[in-house]
């Protein structure tokens, strides 16, 4: 993906916009001194062009009973599996299966594939340690790919923000 070409106007719409999603154009417009029509257009160029992916409500977990936060690393399977014959599709990898299992796992707010010994890091987001003990080991440790766990729980959140550093 090619990195975007942003002047110092749609870096500073950007920085607007990453504190509150919610202003009407015509207050962006006026803090970024443009009138309305060229900074909507800025902001729908931003939104076409993908540097703005969507405008969200973040919630308060706790609020919501989703008091418990933990990281989980996982690692897969690396062998096994069944090899393509030609003309046929790549049948699915280790990998392949478990990020499909993620998508369908709602306790699960974040993955990334990492480098090191693991292979993913989890953000999970659920009730209290029953709820996770549930999730570890009814969907987890039974999906067939994954071959190790390690969780680490968040005790106390002094940071967080959506917010990118935008230069």
């Amino acid at each position: 993906m090619a990195k975007v070409e942003l002047d110092a106007i749609d870096r500073k719409i950007l920085a607007i916009l990453q504190v509150n999603g919610r202003l009407s154009n015509q207050d962006i417009a006026d803090q970024v001194n443009l009138s309305p029509s060229p900074c909507l257009r800025r902001i729908r160029r931003l939104e076409e062009e993908g540097v703005i992916r969507g405008y969200v409500a973040l919630l308060e977990p706790r609020l919501l009973g989703l008091g418990l936060l933990a990281y989980v690393s996982v690692r897969l399977e690396k062998r096994g599996g069944t090899t393509a014959t030609a003309g046929m599709k790549s049948p699915p990898t280790h990998a392949d299966r478990f990020r499909e299992a993620v998508h369908a796992w709602p306790e699960v707010v974040a993955c990334d594939a990492m480098t090191g010994e693991m292979d993913y890091l989890l953000r999970v987001q659920v009730e209290d340690m029953e709820h996770f003990s549930r999730f570890v080991q009814d969907q987890l440790l039974h999906h067939p790919s994954v071959i190790d766990v390690q969780s680490s729980f968040s005790l106390e959140r002094f940071k967080e923000t959506t917010a990118l550093p935008i230069r």
